[in-house]
């Protein structure tokens, strides 16, 4: 583990190298946490909630932590789906399309890949979502 309220170095790089693997994406420093962008676009977020802070997301998630969450976007029938799954996922009070999974022990990273991919989808250009593969796609 690093500090309070970082994520885990292991748990970034195991998103990062999600999200990097997918076209014209970068990585960048977020007001809290790391996020990962196409086109100016933010498709995932992590974040560590760690005694209530920062509070949107506790509250968002329902826990005061310490715990690891990600948010990413995710399209109408899945977000529905993902939404009223209950636990690990959550929905955030903002974006319309926005969906938090925690990251806990067990988590199944190639879910975790799968879902990070649609939200790059969701949100970047046609031409870059094209060259994509994606399961079930």
């Amino acid at each position: 583990m690093t500090g309070s309220g970082e994520v885990p170095r292991e748990v970034v790089d195991a998103l990062r190298s999600v999200c990097l693997g997918l076209p014209e994406t970068y990585e960048e420093p977020a007001w809290v946490g790391t996020r990962w962008r196409v086109r100016k676009r933010t498709f995932a977020h992590v974040v560590m909630i760690d005694e209530g802070r920062p509070p949107a997301f506790a509250l968002a998630a329902a826990d005061d932590g310490p715990i690891v969450v990600v948010t990413f976007r995710s399209p109408g029938p899945e977000l529905a789906a993902l939404t009223s799954a209950g636990p690990p996922f959550f929905r955030p009070a903002w974006g319309s399309d926005v969906v938090g999974m925690v990251l806990g022990t067990g988590v199944d990273w190639d879910e975790v890949a799968e879902l990070l991919t649609e939200s790059y989808c969701v949100l970047a250009p046609k031409r870059l979502a094209g060259l994509v593969d994606r399961p079930g796609a």
